[in-house]
């Protein structure tokens, strides 16, 4: 699997192009010695807060897209079988239903059957961007360690008015995706009521 082709096929709008990572298991190397786990309970741990590589939890989110990559001896259809058990319980916007991007390497990781790495584009993102809204603010009123970047690299300073700005309407964008999915769902079944 080409990694362009990933990011291409993950990324439905330029600006939302932030992708989080989830790998199952997820172990050191110390650890490598490790039950292995079963495959289904690797599809169900990729997409649990425990294995996100940053601090979001998935399930709270809407998914643009999302993209399985495995490792080691998996079949396709133990892949499929997955996906379809997995897809009532994850939340994807109305126009992407089908948003599923698979490879499979045939070469196991070590001193395991099979590993899965997760890369979703999913609308939690916006929780860890509001963190770092807040803690720029913070940091900003008190004009904390502004100088270093206006007197030695010849920043302005109405460019971190808009950087925050731009990463205000960043997460505006992503929750607009979110209530307008939910709007949409609402009224596909408004429609499919029988009067």
């Amino acid at each position: 699997v080409d990694l362009n082709e990933i990011t291409m096929n993950l990324v439905p709008f330029p600006r939302l192009h932030y992708l989080i990572p989830a790998m199952t298991p997820l172990y050191g190397l110390q650890d490598s010695a490790l039950p292995p786990r079963r495959l289904d309970q690797a599809f169900s741990d990729a997409f649990s807060r425990d294995c996100q590589l940053i601090k979001a939890d998935p399930k709270h989110g809407m998914y643009l897209a999302c993209a399985l990559m495995l490792r080691g001896k998996v079949n396709i259809s133990d892949i499929r079988t997955n996906i379809e058990r997995l897809r009532p319980s994850l939340k994807f916007v109305h126009w992407n239903q089908e948003g599923w991007k698979t490879g499979l390497c045939s070469t196991p990781p070590i001193n395991q059957p099979y590993s899965l790495l997760t890369l979703a584009n999913n609308t939690c993102f916006t929780q860890s961007l509001d963190t770092i809204g807040q803690r720029f603010q913070k940091l900003y009123r008190r004009k904390a360690h502004i100088h270093h970047y206006t007197k030695v690299d010849g920043m302005d300073m109405s460019l971190f008015e808009t950087g925050y700005e731009s990463l205000n309407s960043l997460v505006a964008e992503y929750r607009s995706l979110e209530s307008s999915s939910v709007a949409a769902a609402e009224t596909v079944l408004q429609r499919l009521k029988i009067c």
